[in-house]
């Protein structure tokens, strides 16, 4: 089934900001589009703001309420028609994977949006946008990400891999959550988990073992969101050495000493920094192919999204 990903209008290229541009990303049109359904949106054009429309704020009233007008007429309040148009939408996103929203903007921004207080002094980029704030309220298990921030590679991996970690478990528990899916479900992501917190592996894994004391309503959604969260840390090269030399464990009465030891020294090159990661897990692969594994060869570490988008190398 094709991945459903929400993503601000703008981004993808519609003319819909403030001043009739858009802010298309490069990324998203060329490299992912290809792979996924984007379900554009933008919630200011659909509450009925135009394009061109007077530019808008988050301000910040006297009761520490966060409102949305119109910048050069804060009189002009837009905080109710955007909450009653996203409580009546978000029901129906239910079935997203991940979400790309634009930078900075008062209605789509995640964070870092400037906030004002009623006398019109600004009080820093501390807010986030009405519009996503609520989503990620609403669904605090699901990828969300700013256009601007996927310029920087580590940060686009990450969020490419809890996008396709997202689907997998949503697909896993399309037909219903058993016990013996998570399970399943588990036994091929502990390594990835291991690779972004070695916390998170061990709190995951003493969640699954004690399964059957949750409710299976309660236990799905608490997986889901502390599987996400998990996977927001960056994988470093350490954990990603950790990751490799316990794959490489499952090997040892495979593989010559010779192999070993080659395998064995791209991954402390990898370490060091003199190599990337792909080359410790082309040679894992490899042995794989030779000597194969079933456990290890379902670990979603060694291939966490298509391998087109490129983002190991």
């Amino acid at each position: 089934m094709t991945i459903k990903i929400g993503i601000s209008a703008c981004v993808i290229g519609e003319p819909v900001r403030f001043d009739g541009g858009h802010k298309a990303s490069t990324f998203c049109l060329q490299q992912l589009r290809p792979l996924v359904k984007f379900v554009a949106i933008c919630p200011e054009q659909a509450i009925g703001l135009g394009v061109p429309r007077p530019a808008i704020r988050l301000q910040r009233d006297a009761n520490d309420q966060i409102k949305l007008v119109q910048s050069r007429n804060p009189a002009i309040d837009h905080t109710s028609a955007m909450l009653t148009y996203t409580e009546k939408l978000l029901p129906t996103l239910a079935d997203l994977s991940g979400y790309v929203v634009c930078a900075k903007s008062p209605s789509c921004g995640m964070e870092r949006v400037r906030l004002y207080d009623d006398a019109g002094q600004q009080l820093g980029k501390i807010g986030v946008g009405i519009y996503t704030r609520q989503l990620m309220q609403r669904y605090p298990w699901l990828p969300v990400e700013e256009d601007g921030r996927l310029l920087d590679p580590a940060l686009r991996e990450n969020f490419i891999t809890r996008i396709y970690a997202c689907h997998d478990y949503q697909q896993q528990m399309q037909q219903g959550f058993t016990v013996a899916k998570l399970v399943s479900f588990h036994s091929r992501y502990k390594f990835l988990v291991m690779a972004h917190s070695p916390v998170a592996y061990r709190e995951l894994g003493r969640l699954v073992a004690s399964a059957k004391l949750f409710d299976a309503a309660e236990l799905s959604q608490r997986y889901l969101i502390n599987l996400m969260q998990a996977l927001t840390n960056i994988a470093s090269r350490k954990q990603h050495t950790n990751v490799l030399q316990h794959l490489q464990g499952f090997l040892k009465k495979s593989l010559s000493q010779a192999e070993k030891q080659e395998l064995a020294d791209l991954i402390h090159r990898y370490r060091q920094g003199f190599l990337p990661l792909m080359s410790p897990l082309t040679m894992l692969t490899h042995h794989l192919r030779q000597h194969p594994n079933q456990y290890v060869s379902a670990q979603r570490y060694l291939n966490p999204y298509p391998e087109q988008l490129g983002l190991r190398a």
